[in-house]
């Protein structure tokens, strides 16, 4: 496994390197192939974070933590990964043994989309003083750019689990247009499906 590691907002650290290295591997243990692994330690106020992203063939796999030491923040992330592979170890093996037929089909099927996450400044009292200022505009504060990967609704349910995220937008396999998986307050999950017909 080919492994790199950032550290932002702090020095780097032999004794952290070794530390995320070590714990990083554990995967080996659930993946017949992890492909590279990237770690990315920093410092924001007291905080310490640490956010692991491991390749295995086409699956991503997340862990992201934080807390007031480094090693702890580290083994959260890693027990997050890991609670995700336990779950899904049989079906990560399955489609590592058995490639989808059209995997190249699919590659170059796949849409870059653009997730931005965007602040809206509340109003102040001053702002409601003066009724005709303009309103404040939304900024972007962050952006990323993902792949609407080609995926059944099953997997793209897994793939998202795997990332320890609450939503992934994805192609549907079935049915070839964009579609929207997230993780809903009541334990379920919900799909919104683009309208194919249009």
């Amino acid at each position: 496994m080919q492994l790199s590691i950032t550290f932002r907002h702090m020095d780097a650290s032999d004794f952290l390197k070794d530390y995320a290295k070590e714990k990083v591997e554990r995967v080996n243990k659930y993946l017949d192939r992890a492909g590279d692994a990237h770690v990315t330690l920093s410092l924001e106020r007291h905080l310490h974070n640490a956010d692991i992203v491991i390749h295995s063939g086409s699956w991503v796999l997340r862990g992201r933590e934080k807390s007031e030491d480094m090693y702890a923040s580290i083994d959260l992330a890693m027990d997050k990964i890991e609670r995700q592979l336990r779950r899904y170890k049989d079906k990560l093996k399955n489609h590592h043994s058995h490639r989808y037929e059209h995997h190249q089909e699919q590659v170059l099927q796949q849409l870059r989309i653009r997730h931005n996450v965007i602040a809206l400044d509340e109003p102040s009292e001053h702002d409601e003083a003066a009724p005709s200022a303009e309103p404040a505009a939304p900024r972007i504060v962050k952006s990323n750019e993902l792949l609407a990967r080609v995926l059944r609704v099953e997997d793209a349910i897994m793939q998202m689990n795997l990332m320890n995220n609450d939503f992934l937008v994805f192609t549907n396999a079935e049915t070839k247009v964009m579609n929207v998986v997230y993780r809903r307050k009541d334990g379920h999950y919900g799909l919104i499906e683009a309208n194919s017909n249009q």
